[in-house]
């Protein structure tokens, strides 16, 4: 580091953002992920004994992830370089991994490459890293907000362990505020007493588990209030105006939220669903997903226990097509409540699993004579197609034959359950037991 460079930390050290100042100087000042820095957890003993592997913390924005790796890089003996993959490109990974492989040869001294956003590498440059990590060239932390099952190349992550870190708890993030509104020298050297209880509740809620958001909000707040009076949660919400709901559409945030809605239909609980419902809406997530999930879930949880279910999914769907938003919020919220209190069967899911499964697993079938197509006038004469074929109708609409061919003979793939609908369908089939397949 030259001296300007030195001399740009000091200020931002003493001048700096809130959320900068207070970062932490190392491991028990840290907030928070006591799974996996607490006293006694695997990785601190790594850190603190300068025994790392390649690994990738994942979690949420103001987590802590950069954080840690800066620890890391107070802690440990080796080279540590930093790389972010929103301004890199692939010469600037190429040179960090010859720097490394002359730095291991020449000194055997080893190389940490730390990569904020790793996720924002494509896959050829995510590619460059593997030989590296697999010689030990380099060890690798990455650091992303996306899941990385999803955004980081499976032979990447084959590599590396995968660490999750999570939103702050609320006390959490009032022993943060409280931290940095009290110290002196790094942070706002106030009392406690200079928020209303009302003030701090507003703030911790706002954050939303973000430690970062909470101090720059704590910041914001501190710079325009009067020093002669409290602040007020009135001032607060002046200041946050309409809370941001942490949502990443391509991430896990997706992908977790649209599960946690779909298992609450299936649940049966409309109130949690209405919930999950409102966190995509507030999120911006488009309407015409959530109603393609409510289409599939009206199938494969619903089925024939409602067969209403997928009507009315369907015409969710239209609605929302044909109006939009804010008004197709109310087909929306009209089918998830339908869907939560129906009744449950995924009996038509499972059947066609089983029906391909046999498929699958069959040595070879043909389609029975009786039932190979006889449209042609010379099919059943030169063919025998459609020979033997007792047409239904003629017989009262029911009549006992065989439909499967001899290989899947007494194959039963659809099971109907007890439920809604489907406890008739069940009783109807029981009913028709002596005109259906022999063997059935």
């Amino acid at each position: 580091m030259d001296l300007f460079s030195y001399q740009r930390e000091q200020k931002k050290g003493t001048e700096g953002p809130l959320a900068y100042r207070m970062r932490p100087q190392n491991l028990d000042e840290v907030v928070g992920q006591s799974h996996l820095i607490g006293p006694g957890t695997a990785l601190r003993r790594m850190i603190e004994e300068d025994n790392l592997h390649s690994l990738i913390l994942y979690g949420p924005p103001g987590t802590g992830k950069t954080t840690l790796a800066q620890l890391i890089a107070r802690k440990t003996e080796s080279y540590f370089v930093t790389l972010s993959a929103v301004s890199s490109n692939s010469a600037e990974i190429k040179k960090a991994i010859h720097s490394a492989a002359e730095r291991l040869g020449y000194y055997q001294q080893r190389t940490i490459l730390f990569i904020d956003e790793i996720h924002r590498f494509n896959k050829a440059q995510q590619d460059l890293l593997l030989p590296a990590i697999e010689d030990g060239t380099i060890l690798l932390i990455g650091a992303t907000t996306e899941n990385p099952l999803y955004e980081v190349n499976a032979a990447l992550i084959s590599r590396l362990r995968v660490y999750m870190l999570y939103p702050l708890q609320e006390n959490e993030v009032r022993s943060l505020l409280e931290r940095s509104l009290t110290d002196p020298e790094r942070g706002l050297g106030l009392s406690v007493a200079t928020l209303t209880e009302e003030a701090f509740d507003l703030i911790i809620r706002a954050s939303k588990g973000d430690g970062r958001a909470a101090l720059t909000l704590l910041d914001m707040i501190i710079t325009v209030h009067d020093p002669s009076e409290k602040v007020t949660a009135q001032q607060v919400m002046e200041v946050t105006g309409q809370m941001a709901t942490y949502y990443d559409k391509k991430g896990s945030g997706h992908y977790d939220t649209i599960s946690a809605f779909i298992k609450s239909i299936r649940g049966s609980d409309p109130d949690a669903a209405l919930f999950w419902l409102a966190v995509m809406l507030e999120a911006g997530e488009d309407p015409l997903y959530i109603a393609r999930r409510l289409i599939i879930h009206a199938a494969e949880d619903i089925g024939l226990a409602d067969p209403m279910a997928l009507v009315l999914a369907q015409s969710t769907a239209e609605a929302v097509k044909m109006v939009g938003l804010p008004e197709g919020q109310i087909p929306l919220s009209q089918a998830t409540i339908y869907l939560a209190t129906a009744p449950k069967s995924n009996s038509a899911k499972n059947a066609i699993y089983q029906a391909r499964a046999a498929v699958r697993e069959s040595k070879g079938f043909q389609v029975p004579p009786h039932l190979a197509d006889s449209s042609h006038s010379l099919a059943s004469k030169v063919l025998q197609k459609g020979e033997g074929y007792q047409y239904p109708h003629d017989f009262g609409g029911y009549v006992k034959q065989s439909y499967l061919p001899p290989e899947m003979e007494g194959k039963c793939f659809y099971q109907p359950t007890e439920q809604g609908q489907e406890h008739r369908i069940k009783e109807w089939l029981q009913k028709l037991q002596s005109y259906l397949q022999p063997n059935r």
